[in-house]
């Protein structure tokens, strides 16, 4: 496969998710709740090992409302009319989204319960974390908050071809922000601003975004980032 090619497939899977959580509460809702759990899990101090199966079940509950969104809108093509097998079709669908959901949050009760109560009897301190891990943690909480907000605001048509916030400006300007608190350093952190802002640049001239989406999706990323590096580190 050519880059291009693998390229328009990204974009492609990108939107679907777009999509999904635009047209069903369901997937934003999953969205929050990986937000806040990966956001508790660096603030109480989880292991390398348990915060990988928190992440892996984040994923697998997503995953899953994703699949159940694609089947439930294959469902309405094949069967526009009411038809008791699209019905167990759906019911089916949304039944392995329940167990992949209800299975997960038991887990991570299991996993974080402890550190929970760790969490509050030490009096709401934040563990510390280094700039890599950090700059990683800002870069998915953006990535969930230019889904969301996308989500919330798009109008009709291809989500990724435009609209509010611009999610490669986004994740651009939060990458620049990560490299200059770690490296500390005036001639990196300059090299990577101007490529962030040709990234932003570029959308704008292939009119893909206006000024006012790219300005919005970089004092997204940069907020956000600073601010997680203010807390965890």
């Amino acid at each position: 496969m050519s880059l291009k090619k693998w390229i328009d497939s990204a974009n492609n899977a990108i939107e679907g998710i777009l999509t999904a959580a635009k047209n069903e509460c369901h997937v934003r809702y999953h969205l929050y709740a990986a937000a806040v759990v990966l956001l508790f899990s660096y603030a109480s101090g989880v292991s390398a090992d348990e915060f990988l199966i928190i992440s892996i079940l984040t994923i697998f509950v997503i995953t899953t409302e994703l699949l159940n969104t694609a089947i439930e809108t294959v469902v309405d093509i094949v069967s526009p009319q009411v038809s008791e097998h699209a019905r167990v079709a759906k019911d089916v669908a949304a039944g392995a989204v329940l167990i992949s959901a209800v299975g997960s949050a038991v887990i991570g009760y299991i996993i974080l319960f402890p550190y929970l109560v760790s969490f509050f009897k030490r009096g709401l301190s934040i563990t510390s974390h280094g700039g890599n891990e950090v700059a990683v943690l800002s870069v998915i909480i953006v990535l969930i908050l230019v889904v969301l907000i996308k989500s919330l605001t798009a109008s009709e048509g291809r989500p990724l071809r435009g609209g509010m916030p611009s999610g490669h400006a986004a994740v651009s300007f939060s990458v620049w922000v990560s490299i200059t608190v770690i490296t500390q350093n005036l001639v990196v952190s300059v090299l990577s601003f101007i490529g962030a802002a040709a990234i932003a640049n570029s959308r704008v001239e292939s009119k893909i975004h206006t000024v006012w989406e790219v300005i919005a999706g970089a004092l997204l990323g940069i907020i956000a980032t600073y601010l997680l590096f203010i807390i965890f580190t």
